[in-house]
């Protein structure tokens, strides 16, 4: 299968009316051919499996996971429930143990007293250097209103500690933490949370704007960066971290406009440029990136729009590289299954120590997807 999106240079979805499934029109996006959907022990895919079996769930749906390598192991966790929003939602944990994935345990929820009980959203491990392990998540009936919390694990993820709250700050309303994808800690100690806030204005007019939360002190105090857009020409959200030899930064976010954004920083996280557009496309869903040991970039992510002809939407994933974080080349397609709206969504990536790559992602809203690569044959 081979999948070329062509580029136009206004916002406006134009469908290629083609016969030819395979070609789809996509604005904003530069010319890419991906590779066929790929095989498990094929090239650089090492394995792939599901953290918990369809046929045997713990709950009816699940979203958002996170992956961390402890000194014992892989630890995953994911919000789960009836379904996104309802207030049973809780967060899940399992461990790779033997080789296999434990039975996912919930470690918390959103109950807030007897009477009222909120959903809980986008968990988030980090591994910091010089501290416990740490699980972010979300408490609140929705994303306008969720405020950020914090527990911590000195046993690499198999007991926590009583949940705290994050706070406020005058700049964006409700400290979050890392809103999706996994902070970066810099040489002194400093840890920068890639967030986002979504806004609406007295109109009902919904704004989405990137900042960052720093701590120096594993989230007891914070300082915020931003917001650094205004969400008006980008609607962008769910920024991941990318470092560079050189010194600068930069985040790749999620957005409303049908294309993955960009903003990049020469000191150290204290500023930022303007959010623009990258080459590659987006159709308003998560992804996440990590830089390589050797310098490359790696972004997984949804190589589609929301509209237009299939693969559309969040129903194919993948996995593209770059040197420079400007130009990127597609090389996996880890999902590809037109018609299902449930689809293949929201990674998390890491590398191990043993220089492995692990992602983790939504499989069908229904389970969590484990799949281990060797960037070394990408």
């Amino acid at each position: 299968m081979v999948i070329v999106f062509l580029s136009c240079k206004d916002k406006t979805n134009k469908t290629d009316q083609n016969n030819d499934s395979t070609e789809v029109a996509n604005d904003i996006t530069g010319k890419f051919h991906l590779p066929p959907l790929v095989q498990p022990g094929e090239g650089a895919y090492i394995k792939g499996e599901l953290i918990y079996p369809l046929d045997n769930k713990p709950t009816p749906q699940c979203h958002a996971s996170t992956i961390v390598e402890t000194p014992s192991g892989m630890v995953s966790a994911f919000f789960a429930g009836t379904h996104e929003r309802n207030p049973d939602v809780g967060i899940r944990v399992s461990r790779l143990v033997d080789g296999k994935w434990t039975w996912p345990e919930e470690v918390v929820n959103g109950v807030q007293n007897d009477t009222l009980r909120y959903p809980t959203w986008n968990p988030v491990l980090f591994q910091p250097k010089g501290g416990p392990l740490m699980l972010f998540y979300k408490v609140g009936p929705s994303a306008r209103e969720w405020w950020g919390m914090l527990m911590t694990s000195t046993d690499d993820g198999k007991t926590w500690s009583e949940p705290t709250k994050l706070g406020t700050d005058e700049k964006v309303g409700h400290l979050l933490g890392p809103v999706k994808n996994k902070p970066i800690q810099l040489e002194d100690g400093t840890i920068i949370c890639p967030s986002s806030s979504e806004v609406e204005n007295d109109d009902d007019e919904l704004f989405w704007k990137v900042h960052f939360e720093l701590t120096k002190d594993f989230g007891k105090t914070w300082e915020v960066v931003g917001p650094i857009n205004d969400g008006v020409e980008f609607d962008a959200i769910q920024p991941s971290i990318l470092t560079y030899a050189d010194g600068k930064m930069q985040v790749l976010c999620r957005t409303r406009e049908d294309v993955v954004a960009e903003s990049w920083s020469s000191d150290q996280g204290k500023t930022w440029s303007k959010v623009t557009a990258t080459e590659l496309p987006n159709p308003n869903s998560g992804t996440d990136a990590v830089t390589l040991s050797d310098g490359t970039q790696l972004l997984v992510y949804n190589h589609t729009t929301k509209k237009g002809k299939e693969p559309n939407n969040r129903n194919m994933l993948n996995v593209a590289i770059s040197k420079d974080g400007k130009q990127w080349e597609p090389v996996m397609t880890l999902e590809a299954e037109s018609g299902n709206p449930a689809g293949y969504s929201y990674p998390a990536v890491i590398q191990a120590s043993d220089g492995m790559v692990h992602i983790t992602y939504t499989y069908l809203r229904e389970t969590v997807k484990h799949v281990v690569i060797d960037p070394q044959k990408l």
